[in-house]
């Protein structure tokens, strides 16, 4: 299955991060937001080419950016099918000349991932997929390849960590994990290619006990979902995207929706809440 909007996002995705690419490694000048979080002009020019571009693929659906994301709470309730985009996650990697940050679109429908697509404009390489319709990841020029969880560990029991955010009480949730599963092997990697490494059967867990925006995590969420697993809440109820006061994420569990030890990760992360 596939959806009539995906191969016109995908272009945009990529064209987005080509306009990304010629700030990247060349002391691109950085200012700070309203919230202490860095912006630079390639987060900008991305994201108009995804403005523009959404806009005149479909001008009924309207635009959630994180470089554009004063829009009222009272005009947002209203939305019932709505991109949400990223045009750059992973810009503290960007700044500091890594290559995992991502561009990033999802279309959201009564607040659940229709479908997400993910480029990695350092490589070319780019995941898109959503729930019902399938997963996928191509490489810069080749095919895309169907891509999916793994539903039990291929040795040891591998945690998908974030490079700069913990918290107390995800640490207390890995001390759980490994009482369960013995050593753990941490994936640490930025952006929202934490989900991706789920999605295409190379790690078990993504916890994430500390703060994320909706725009940080829809797309890849929509991947994950088409490859089989599932984003919950702390209670074990599905992460969604419906119009809030704040653009902040609940603490989530990303993990195979068919894995064996679903439960006994609920329970974990209920003792935490």
């Amino acid at each position: 299955m596939s959806h009539p909007y995906l191969p016109a996002v995908i272009a945009l995705v990529q064209r987005a991060g080509q306009a990304i690419l010629p700030h990247w490694r060349n002391d691109v000048a950085v200012t700070e937001k309203a919230d202490a979080s860095p912006v630079t002009a390639a987060d900008l020019a991305a994201h108009h080419i995804l403005a523009d571009g959404l806009l005149a693929l479909a001008p009924q659906v309207p635009v959630l950016s994180e470089e554009d994301s004063a829009i009222a709470f009272a005009e947002r309730a209203a939305w019932q099918r709505w991109w949400l985009v990223d045009p750059l996650d992973g810009t503290k990697e960007f700044i500091a000349g890594s290559e995992e940050f991502t561009v990033n679109v999802a279309l959201i429908e009564h607040g659940r991932v229709v479908f997400g697509v993910v480029g990695i404009p350092a490589t070319g390489r780019y995941y898109y997929g959503g729930a019902g319709l399938g997963a996928w990841r191509a490489e810069a020029g080749g095919e895309p390849a169907a891509i999916s969880v793994r539903v039990a560990p291929a040795e040891a029991f591998t945690v998908v960590a974030s490079k700069r955010h913990s918290s107390p009480a995800q640490e207390r949730l890995l001390e759980g994990l490994s009482e369960r599963f013995g050593d753990l092997q941490l994936a640490s990697v930025g952006s929202s290619l934490k989900f991706c490494l789920l999605a295409e059967g190379s790690a078990d867990c993504y916890p994430r006990l500390a703060p994320t925006s909706q725009w940080d995590t829809a797309a890849a969420q929509g991947v994950l979902e088409g490859a089989g697993g599932e984003v919950l809440d702390l209670k074990g109820a599905a992460l969604t995207y419906e119009a809030r006061e704040s653009y902040l994420n609940p603490s989530f569990l990303s993990l195979p929706q068919a894995a064996a030890w679903r439960a006994e990760l609920v329970q974990l992360a209920r003792a935490l809440d």
